[in-house]
């Protein structure tokens, strides 16, 4: 439970992320206070960040660049897609 002794403190973020991301809270009916606290909160209970956070590897890496550049891409109908996820759940 989140105690009722607030403190103000100043943080500097990307303002594309925030925005971006106050739009997800809002769905959830959070404003960014709460939902930095609900993050902090976490970090507490799991004693760190409660995710996982890695660097990419190289494979990952040169995806993401292809990705950015619009190289290497396939056209794929979501047809295809819902039949490929109906061969690997009858694996």
């Amino acid at each position: 439970m989140l105690s009722a002794n607030k403190v103000r403190t100043n943080v500097y973020l990307d303002a594309e992320i925030k925005a971006k991301a106050q739009a997800i809270f809002k769905q959830y009916g959070l404003g960014l206070s709460e939902a930095f606290n609900i993050f902090l909160a976490q970090s507490v209970m799991e004693r760190g960040i409660p995710f996982e956070v890695k660097l990419p590897n190289k494979e990952t890496l040169a995806a993401m660049e292809d990705a950015r550049l619009s190289r290497n891409l396939e056209h794929v109908t979501l047809e295809q897609l819902q039949d490929e996820i109906k061969l690997t759940q009858n694996v």
